[in-house]
């Protein structure tokens, strides 16, 4: 009787434990994905200004700014 009730609450806690951590996972996975997809777009907005700006001439810069 003690042996059945011990195995049930350990398969019922290994269950359990085990969904839990598969929501965990998705959680902190979804968040990594987001976090990752919008500093792509930020580094690739930099990149572009970056490009934008080393695609002026040097006398065209230099005759605007004096």
């Amino acid at each position: 009787m003690i042996r059945s009730r011990l195995l049930w609450f350990t398969l019922g806690f290994s269950v359990t434990a085990a969904s839990i951590s598969q929501f965990i996972y998705r959680d902190l996975w979804t968040d990594r994905y987001a976090l990752k997809s919008d500093m792509k777009q930020k580094f690739d907005a930099l990149e572009t200004r970056v490009s934008n700006l080393e695609s002026v001439p040097y006398e065209e810069s230099k005759s605007t700014s004096g």
